[in-house]
């Protein structure tokens, strides 16, 4: 006798229990997610370095990430739908050569344009990495979906933390050309990933076609699946465009109102990331205990009354608030992703590169969106005003319950 998954698919209870998560492999993709996001921060991190080489504005830095958030938002998707249907097991390591290109294109830029399309390279490889790697995560969790999107995503927070401190010790001492000493992470990232590629060829079997739910999505009618995708869209909104105004502009942030030192400014930055990772790490496996939608409730509209405080707070108070706010709102997304996999089952891939690339393209937008605010009204008014943005929260309300909560 078989039941169902989480995911729609038909298994043995006994196999599947007695499988569990492979950790082996989520290991690797979220290792691998570690040095691509750590290239990707690397290079929010020398913005100050390129503000100054080359004489650019607010609205330039911010187009920098719009191109290259762009980029991934557009494309992820597309590829996730694609390889729904037609699996390409080794499109991964491919996919990092794209952003090993646009490391080694950004070490020898010349000029504003080339840093655009050195940009638009880093963009491309995540639009590959993203989705193929969420859907490894899913096929490697053993059910435990919610674990597997966790571990995963806290590869790509730790690096995320990790490449402002690398870019403050390595790059920003020595000038534009010791990027390309990055190249080595991505080399090791193709490695990894070709690794996983084996295992995902060799596992096909795991994505043959899924059989509906069930009762749990039985009563949802294609009306009530769109609303609730476009709820989590507005979520996802104010998540990342908030998340846009740290990750961008925290640094320039605290060199204004506090007058640190860059070097200082990104080992604060590197702790705001550093929470963010750990709550990346919680969301998952609460949201597997207790229930996705509660998680989204207590990440996203419980963390307002930190975001409003922060603006008024002196450096020490801006300091806590910061790990508070990147704790609280990072706890969402995997729980994000994975409730949306179950409101569409089969579509695992197109799914997480929806969401991946609009988390990307609302990045993007609210980076150059913010840094024309910050150019013509200061960097002080960017956070009052991105303060009232997790108050969106409150559409939560409007989302089915899916899920029984997992019992130990």
């Amino acid at each position: 006798m078989s039941t169902t998954l989480d995911d729609g698919t038909l298994a043995k209870p006994k196999a599947a229990a007695a499988a569990g998560p492979v950790f082996g492999i989520l290991g690797s993709i979220s290792f691998a997610h570690m040095l691509n996001d750590m290239i990707q921060s690397m290079l929010l991190a020398i913005y100050p370095m390129l503000k100054s080489s080359f004489d650019l504005s607010f609205g330039q830095i911010g187009l920098i990430t719009l191109t290259y958030q762009i980029t991934a938002s557009l494309l992820q998707p597309m590829i996730g739908f694609y390889t729904d249907k037609r699996p390409k097991p080794y499109s991964l390591p491919v996919g990092m050569g794209f952003t090993l290109v646009g490391l080694l294109l950004l070490s020898v830029a010349p000029s504003y344009p080339v840093l655009l399309i050195a940009a638009a390279f880093v963009g491309m490889g995540s639009s590959v990495f993203h989705p193929e790697s969420s859907r490894v995560a899913r096929m490697a969790s053993g059910g435990r979906h919610g674990f597997a999107q966790s571990l995963f995503q806290v590869g790509g927070n730790l690096g995320s933390a990790l490449g402002p401190l690398l870019a403050a010790a390595i790059i920003i001492p020595r000038g534009q050309y010791a990027i390309s000493w990055f190249s080595a992470a991505a080399l090791l990232a193709m490695c990894v990933l070709i690794g996983v590629g084996r295992w995902y060829q060799a596992n096909a079997a795991l994505l043959k076609p899924k059989a509906r739910h069930g009762a749990d999505h039985a009563a949802l009618s294609r009306g009530r699946v769109g609303l609730a995708l476009g709820v989590l869209a507005v979520l996802v909104f104010s998540k990342f465009f908030y998340l846009a105004s740290l990750s961008s502009y925290f640094t320039f942030y605290l060199i204004h109102k506090f007058g640190l030192s860059v070097q200082d400014a990104q080992v604060h930055l590197f702790i705001l990331l550093g929470a963010v990772a750990a709550g990346t790490i919680v969301g998952g496996p609460v949201g597997d205990k207790i229930g996705r939608k509660i998680v989204i409730w207590v990440s996203i509209l419980g963390v307002a009354p930190f975001t409003m405080l922060l603006p008024y707070a002196d450096l020490f108070w801006t300091s806590v608030l910061s790990v508070v706010i990147g704790l609280v709102l990072a706890s969402a997304f995997s729980a994000i992703v994975v409730f949306g996999q179950e409101l569409v089952p089969g579509k695992v891939g197109m799914i997480a590169g929806l969401f991946f690339g609009l988390s990307f393209g609302m990045a993007g937008i609210g980076a150059a969106v913010l840094g024309h605010v910050a150019d013509v009204a200061g960097i002080d008014y960017v956070y009052k005003l991105c303060s009232f943005l997790p108050l969106l929260g409150i559409f939560t309300v409007f989302l089915p319950n899916l899920e029984r909560p997992r019992r130990a």
